[in-house]
């Protein structure tokens, strides 16, 4: 099965949204939403997420599941917002519980915040299957980025969220807390041995130099052949070696702080005081 893909771009944070529908219904799902974020104002905007509402109206689509391929820490989730609108579920890998009890120690929650999972509808495991109208998507665990990242195949396409990049960019980071280069590297083994044909949706573009347009969508066989940091047969031992010296040069995503505690709570804003007022933390010389 073909699934009809449409992407949504975000240009603050160099996302990227997909719509998945079933070509033979109305039935969609909804993968990496974002929610705007002002962050030297402390403001929220929906602009993003009422641009994939309206598709989804103006085409009559019936949203099944609201999907997160990790929890993302340069961009906020605008899970909860989505589901209010449009309903769906939302799920995410189920080693949530370990990004749950990493910061949530990071950041101070204390024991009201629950650690299992339970903010989200369903945790997925390796080799878990579920239905988008009658697609059939199966669950990969990639883990590397985060120990959370999860792949989704859905017919002929693969959302492979921050695992890999377009063939010119290569691949994600791997020095977030849990993050691990060997574990990318396996992962990425793993995509790349689906069907050549496959379809992948990279769930960021930063443009490589020499490339005038931002893109999204490769193949597998792309990116075999093409991948700037695995391709061409590229072995682990060279791929964990610069990954590992990359990353040691990389800055902290802007929104590091407020997305994680965002999103490791499904998009949710952590509880108002008594004056219904919700604050974020600034957790120094943790990160």
């Amino acid at each position: 099965m073909k699934p009809d893909v449409t992407a949504f771009f975000d240009d603050a944070t160099n996302t990227v949204s997909f719509v998945v529908k079933d070509p033979e219904g109305s039935a969609c799902a909804i993968i990496d939403s974002v929610l705007d974020f002002d962050h030297a104002a402390g403001r929220t905007d929906t602009k993003s997420a009422d641009a994939i509402i309206a598709h989804i109206k103006a085409n009559a689509l019936k949203v099944d599941w609201i999907l997160e391929s990790h929890v993302h820490a340069d961009h906020l989730s605008a899970a909860p917002y989505l589901q209010e609108q449009l309903g769906g579920k939302i799920g995410i890998g189920k080693n949530i519980t370990l990004i749950q009890d990493t910061f949530g120690k990071i950041f101070n929650e204390g024991t009201e915040f629950q650690r299992d999972g339970s903010q989200f509808d369903q945790l997925f495991s390796e080799g878990d299957s579920f239905m988008i109208g009658q697609m059939r998507c199966d669950v990969l665990h990639t883990p590397g980025h985060t120990p959370a990242c999860m792949t989704y195949v859905i017919g002929d396409a693969a959302f492979v969220g921050d695992t890999l990049f377009m063939p010119d960019f290569g691949t994600a980071r791997c020095d977030f807390p849990g993050g691990s280069s060997e574990d990318l590297f396996q992962s990425i083994q793993k995509i790349l041995s689906l069907p050549d044909d496959t379809r992948i949706f990279v769930g960021h573009d930063y443009k490589a130099p020499g490339r005038d347009e931002f893109a999204w969508e490769t193949t597998v066989a792309a990116q075999k052949a093409n991948n700037v940091h695995v391709g061409a047969e590229a072995d682990q031992a060279s791929f964990v070696a610069m990954r590992d010296a990359r990353d040691a040069t990389l800055s902290m995503p802007k929104l590091i702080i407020p997305s994680l505690q965002v999103n490791m709570r499904a998009g949710q804003m952590p509880e108002p005081d008594e004056d219904g007022d919700v604050y974020l933390k600034v957790p120094i010389n943790k990160l």
